[in-house]
C-alpha cells in the first residue's frame, strides 16, 4: 500500500512546493486543499496515512481537522512559523511535529519518516489486536 499524505495549506505556492517534495519520497499526496472545510470533506472520502496541516488558513485555524485527525489515530505534523503550534492550534496540536516555514526538503523528509514510524505503529496495533480497538477483551 502506498503511503498517502493530506496537505492542508492555503498558500499556493507553500501547498506547491509541499506536495513536490512529499511526492519527491515516494508519497501520494491528497490535495492540497485550503479550507478546513474542504480537509473534512476529504477525510470522509479517503484516510490518508499521515497530514501536513498549516496552522492559519486565511481566517480559520486547522484545529478541527487536526482533532479529526487525532480522534483516527492519523499522525500529523504542522508546517510553520510558530515556536509553539499549541498556542495558535490548541491542546491538539501540544507536542507535534513543526517542518516549520519554510521547511528543508531534508526536514521534511526526516519529520515524514518519524510520522511514517507512528502511522504504521497505529496501523499494525489496529491490524493486530483488533478487538482492543472497541474496547472488547477475547475470552
Amino acid at each position: 500500500m502506498q503511503k498517502t499524505a493530506l496537505i492542508v495549506e492555503d498558500e499556493f505556492l507553500i501547498a506547491m512546493d509541499l506536495k513536490a517534495m512529499v511526492e519527491r519520497r515516494g508519497w501520494r499526496v491528497l490535495g492540497p486543499v485550503a479550507t478546513v472545510a474542504n480537509a473534512l470533506r476529504l477525510l470522509e472520502e479517503e484516510l490518508p496515512s499521515v497530514a501536513l496541516l498549516d496552522i492559519h488558513l486565511g481566517n480559520e485555524v486547522v484545529t478541527p481537522v487536526a482533532e479529526m485527525l487525532s480522534s483516527l489515530g492519523i499522525p500529523f505534523a504542522v508546517a510553520s512559523a510558530y515556536d509553539r503550534p499549541d498556542l495558535a492550534g490548541g491542546p491538539v496540536m501540544s507536542g507535534v511535529h513543526n517542518v516549520g516555514k519554510p521547511t528543508s526538503e531534508h526536514r521534511l523528509a526526516e519529520v515524514l519518516r518519524l510520522l511514517n514510524i507512528s502511522a504504521t505503529g497505529v496501523r499494525s496495533q489496529y491490524l493486530t489486536f483488533p478487538s482492543n480497538r472497541f474496547g472488547l477483551h477475547s475470552s
